[in-house]
């Protein structure tokens, strides 16, 4: 399930009270707004459209679409959704200029009501099914930054304008074209090596392909700079201020007292065991190390 995105509600509380009302004037009126009239073709699935499959199954139903220029495969088709997704690592390998991206401010929740807000929409042509019953349609989709086994999804805003019917059981779409019913079959194993890659996926969070906005971390308390040295201004530390002033004044008092503690530079930090930090080469012995130049540098570096 994911909510939000470029659906008609909008991003402002007006506008979805709008949308809101747009279908209770349906319903209680009863007046339908006029559409143009179009004879389309009757839709229908049948068990020879399932028989290329293996049943029983829960399967998602995952396509190929040709994409701009691309044939991109992994495609979900969600009616779950009510946006239209592009993964970021896709989008990347489009090689499509981030600069064509254009802002938005809507976020998409997702399963348990975490957020995500997109990178910016990107309105590129789809293009389903076999000549000629084929279709080619402008999609905005929504660039999102976070982990999934799809490169995109297909949501409720191009299922509804393709006029499509979806059938996971035949793990099949079908729409209407000039031309008759055009057809768009799922792969069932892209479909069970995606289930599987989202299930091995470490992130637990990414797994709905919805991430968790990070919430920065707010100090507890105000905090005082203290200087330990008076004849050297530099040195300096900070402590809290929710205690008393007396306490503050005694942990002044023991930080000054044992301000030797404190590594002001790397000659305050010997006695290290080399092992802390020490870089090796994994080289072969056979191979002499090449002598280099001495390089020169100024003193401080040294």
């Amino acid at each position: 399930m994911i909510v939000g995105g470029t659906t008609t509600a909008g991003s402002s509380k007006k506008a979805r009270k709008t949308y809101l009302r747009m279908v209770h004037s349906v319903q209680l009126t009863g007046s339908v707004p006029k559409m143009p009239r179009i004879d389309n073709p009757v839709i229908n699935f049948s068990e020879d459209d399932a028989r290329r499959l293996y049943h029983p199954h829960d399967d998602a139903l995952v396509v190929s679409l040709q994409i701009g220029d691309y044939n991109m495969h992994r495609v979900l088709v969600d009616n779950g959704s009510s946006a239209d997704i592009l993964y970021y690592p896709a989008f990347q390998q489009m090689r499509i200029d981030k600069e064509r991206l254009s802002p938005t401010n809507a976020p998409l929740v997702g399963f348990g009501g975490t957020k995500v807000f997109p990178l910016g929409a990107i309105t590129l042509a789809v293009t389903a099914g076999d000549y000629p019953q084929q279709i080619t349609k402008e999609i905005t989709f929504l660039v999102v930054d976070c982990s999934s086994a799809y490169n995109a999804i297909l949501g409720r805003p191009t299922l509804n304008s393709w006029k499509a019917v979806t059938s996971t059981y035949h793990l099949m779409i079908k729409f209407p074209t000039e031309y008759g019913v055009g057809e768009l079959r799922g792969n069932q194993v892209a479909a069970r090596e995606c289930y599987i890659s989202m299930l091995e996926m470490e992130d637990q969070q990414q797994i709905m392909c919805i991430g968790k906005q990070r919430a920065l971390a707010e100090p507890v308390e105000e905090l005082e700079e203290v200087r330990l040295d008076d004849t050297r201004p530099e040195r300096t530390t900070k402590i809290g201020t929710l205690a008393s002033w007396p306490v503050r004044q005694t942990i002044t008092t023991f930080l000054r007292n044992n301000q030797d503690v404190f590594a002001w530079n790397h000659e305050d930090m010997s006695g290290i065991d080399p092992s802390v930090m020490v870089h090796k080469l994994n080289v072969s012995p056979s191979f002499p190390p090449v002598r280099q130049k001495k390089r020169v540098f100024a003193r401080e570096r040294e």
